[in-house]
């Protein structure tokens, strides 16, 4: 195992650490692993979360237009009610929270343990849940899709949102919105290490690809060979296009990287990508290309579309200022 670390078991820590030393807008609340704004601000507050290692998914987007608190779990692994309980009130202004969760059995259960633990405590929380990935139906980690990197898409729209002044019902209708109209895809290359395991969690041949896999190697649709740009910009298209009628839309697009996978081959992908999607009369309004929501070094990418209307542009567009994503 070749990683540049002191000690397994203090990555996130140390991570979130040297986040709030690179970023003076963040704070870090130590031993809970709540990265937070510095500044709080008079509206509804939002917060999302998971396990660490898919940076830079959430801490990443803690900032003005998106997330006001990201609570961070152990790599893979869920974040407990106690640091979720932080993370709400580190958000609420007196608003209330909005809470992001991605569609894990374990993320669903702690967070959802933390809601009630906040409403005892007085403060107003709602909740989404994102489900954005089409290769499966159900899986071993989740019941029902598996949330993926379309989650980065709902903290940029329900952020807008509360940034404009909306009450937590309109924060919470813009969410579900927009998790209605993403569909997600994804493959792995290779697989990737857990700092406290020391060896992959997984096997490909060196020429082997898994479509479908998941953000911490779950099991994916098939195994093929590697395929070319093309070939695979269609194969990933097909499923999201065969579960959700994009046609005569106009959309929003992410190529999403793995961790391991170049921006060059981002940049050819998204080429192919938008070729097949002008071919079947599909309209790109906007395109981010890059790591949003990673699996550590794991070399892949995903495809996320969301079909947009009025609304969802103006939110979409709307100034966001975050580590990760600015504009």
């Amino acid at each position: 195992m070749k990683k540049i670390i002191n000690s397994p078991d203090k990555v996130v820590s140390e991570m979130l650490e040297g986040m709030e030393k690179a970023h003076k807008s963040l704070r870090y609340v130590r031993e809970l692993e709540v990265i937070t704004r510095r500044e709080k601000s008079d509206k509804v507050g939002l917060v999302s979360g998971g396990g660490s290692g898919h940076e830079p998914s959430h801490a990443g987007y803690v900032g003005k237009g998106m997330l006001d608190s990201a609570v961070a779990g152990n790599v893979f692994a869920s974040p407990s009610p106690d640091r979720i309980l932080k993370g709400i009130e580190e958000a609420n202004s007196g608003k209330g929270v909005l809470l992001v969760i991605k569609n894990y059995s374990g993320d669903i259960m702690n967070f959802e343990m933390a809601k009630d633990l906040a409403v005892m405590d007085g403060i107003e929380v709602d909740s989404v849940v994102v489900r954005d990935d089409v290769a499966v139906p159900d899986s071993t980690y989740s019941t029902g899709r598996r949330g993926i990197a379309g989650t980065v898409f709902i903290h940029k729209i329900a952020g807008a949102r509360a940034e404009a002044g909306g009450t937590l019902p309109e924060v919470k209708a813009a969410a579900e919105k927009a998790i209605s109209r993403i569909r997600s895809m994804g493959m792995a290359m290779t697989p990737c290490t857990l700092p406290g395991v020391g060896k992959p969690g997984f096997s490909l041949a060196d020429d082997e690809i898994e479509i479908g896999m998941g953000i911490h190697g779950e099991p994916g649709v098939n195994r093929s060979h590697i395929l070319s740009a093309e070939a695979l910009a269609e194969v990933l298209l097909e499923k999201i296009l065969d579960d959700y009628d994009y046609s005569g839309k106009e959309v929003a697009l992410m190529v999403n990287g793995l961790g391991g996978t170049p921006l060059m081959e981002l940049y050819i992908l998204n080429n192919e990508v938008e070729r097949i999607l002008s071919a079947k009369g599909i309209k790109v309004y906007r395109t981010f290309v890059g790591n949003f929501m990673t699996s550590l070094e794991m070399s892949g990418c995903s495809l996320t579309l969301m079909d947009l209307d009025d609304e969802l542009k103006e939110l979409l567009d709307a100034p966001c200022d975050t580590p990760a994503l600015k504009g």
